[in-house]
């Protein structure tokens, strides 16, 4: 979820970590270049049709959906061997090797399920285009079988749900494999203004695949990482203000955010009903959106089921290279933050100098009325967050049944679960009164209008499509003591505060590390995002596997 208000403001501008000299960097290119090429030439052996059984040891990294159905079909792949291979690169690279630690607990009946789904294959067919795909979900979503939901929390260790989430439901019902857990910040980040983004006190810190002394951004820092890393085919995240789109732009990988009511919330372990979704995330758009098409659907207990929309498209049908042609496209500058990075700025020039050769025309720049946004989200937050999760664990059979709880347990448990940081944005959360009070209902107003108005205004005046900015810089060093110290981009507020669609594609790199590019819209414009995100995608930067093995 959030990489909330408190959480922006302290964020400094990343420190220097020293220049390489010219020849490091033509060496450190070059060997980029060269992983590149591999993994591309693996690729088109595969998609020619390879044959591909485990018995071969074949390596499925990087291929997306569509591929992998083509050769399930063609019964040169199972969906068993494909979590195999997960499963054993899981434990290669996230368990060991590099131990980028994304992944919090392994389902014990994934290989079963992908077993199940072969048979029921062979017999009818496939459900769709998810049959049979693994996906990795963030530890905060509720699954009725033998893993977890802990929010990475140790207060709530043990803790098995009785229902599945409804977006679980809408993924097994599509013949997705829920493969694992993945780890996160603790409390989907709402638990200290000191935090570091990848640490939970059950799954400890998270790193970045691309340079692993660096943070994976949060909250969905493990659902990232286990995507750009290759172990799993896609994976979701949840987010309240940055924590889809965040940790996939420093993972170098597709986020979306959807517009708030789109994707259900119920069964979730939550911050704020006027701001939490779930978000697929996928090294392709049209991963992503085939994922996010899959998650979608009415659920009558989420509070937002009134504004659901009357219909819903395939997310993943229709997309063109040609999608940008004759749309306006405003650039969002000032987006907050730090002073701009030249080196982030030069990619967002090349972003512009791409869309233009696309057809697009741009509008730059594009000043975005929001003072006093902030400051409304701030309250909004920390009312809700105490009367939600209140709600959660009162309904639940965990084993807190209040935050009151949970702030006692962490306190007798200080060594364990508070080494690097404390709890005071749980402590602070209590104090806030009912959500009937006038200083939270004027919050949730003036959040609501404010960052509605910046963008609905924007695209009227303008006559746009969409605003693009960078979703963040680059990864910073991950730090236990300081706390996070990020680049200074913080585009995510926007989409999330209003509860409008975004989505993040990779855009570029900044010495090795990836830097994504955020197509903002307005209510449920998410279908049109996704087309233009594809397209820019498709013509544009390609981005890069990170260089583990």
């Amino acid at each position: 979820m959030p990489s909330w208000q408190y959480h922006h403001l302290r964020f400094g501008r990343h420190a220097p970590t020293g220049q390489l000299d010219k020849n490091m960097k033509k060496y450190y290119n070059f060997i980029r270049v060269q992983r590149f090429l591999i993994t591309s030439m693996c690729i088109s052996f595969f998609a020619l049709g390879a044959p591909a059984t485990h018995a071969d040891k074949q390596d499925y990294r990087e291929l997306d959906i569509d591929t992998l159905q083509s050769m399930m079909q063609r019964e040169e792949l199972s969906s068993a061997d494909l979590v195999q291979f997960y499963l054993d690169r899981i434990e290669a690279i996230d368990r060991h090797g590099p131990e980028l630690n994304s992944i919090i607990e392994i389902n014990p009946e994934a290989l079963g399920i992908a077993k199940a789904l072969d048979a029921e294959r062979q017999t009818s067919g496939p459900r769709g285009p998810m049959h049979g795909i693994p996906v990795v979900l963030k530890a905060n979503i509720d699954t009725a079988d033998k893993m977890e939901t802990t929010a990475g929390s140790l207060a709530l260790k043990g803790h098995i749900a009785p229902v599945d989430a409804f977006i679980v439901q809408q993924l097994r019902e599509a013949g997705a494999v829920i493969l694992g857990k993945a780890n996160l910040s603790e409390w989907a980040n709402f638990r200290s203004s000191q935090s570091t983004s990848g640490w939970s006190s059950i799954g400890g810190q998270t790193r970045n695949p691309y340079d692993t002394a660096r943070n994976p951004c949060g909250s969905s820092s493990g659902s990232a990482v286990s995507v750009a890393a290759s172990l799993t085919s896609v994976a979701v995240g949840t987010e309240t203000n940055g924590s889809v789109v965040c940790p996939s732009s420093v993972n170098g990988i597709v986020g979306i955010k959807p517009t708030l009511g789109l994707v259900s919330r119920s069964g979730i372990i939550p911050i704020s009903h006027s701001q939490d979704t779930a978000g697929p995330m996928a090294r392709t758009v049209k991963d992503a959106a085939i994922l996010l098409t899959a998650m979608v659907g009415k659920d009558t207990r989420d509070p937002l089921v009134d504004i659901f929309p009357a219909s819903v498209p395939d997310f993943a049908a229709g997309l063109s290279a040609d999608a940008l042609k004759g749309k306006r496209i405003g650039i969002y500058r000032n987006h907050g933050g730090a002073s701009a990075d030249p080196r982030v700025e030069a990619i967002v020039a090349n972003t512009i100098a791409s869309l233009e050769s696309l057809g697009a025309e741009i509008v730059d720049p594009v000043k975005v009325e929001k003072e006093g946004m902030g400051a409304a989200q701030h309250e909004v937050l920390f009312y809700e967050f105490k009367t939600d999760l209140n709600a959660y664990l009162e309904s639940s059979n965990a084993p807190m049944k209040s935050l009151a709880d949970i702030i006692n347990f962490n306190t007798a448990h200080s060594d364990e679960v508070m080494p690097h940081f404390g709890q005071d944005v749980l402590i602070e959360s209590p104090a806030k009164g009912p959500l009937s009070e006038d200083k939270y209902l004027q919050a949730v107003k003036d959040g609501k209008r404010i960052s509605q108005a910046a963008i609905d205004n924007a695209l009227k005046t303008h006559q746009l499509d969409a605003l693009i900015a960078p979703t963040r810089g680059p990864a910073w060093m991950t730090d236990h003591i300081n706390g996070d110290q990020s680049s200074g981009i913080y585009s995510s507020s926007l989409a999330a505060i209003s509860g409008y669609a975004s989505i993040t594609v990779p855009a570029g790199e900044v010495v090795g590390l990836p830097i994504g590019i955020s197509f903002i819209g307005t209510a449920f414009s998410d279908a049109e995002l996704i087309k233009m995100a594809y397209a820019f995608e498709q013509n544009g930067y390609q981005r890069t596997p990170p260089p583990i093995d």
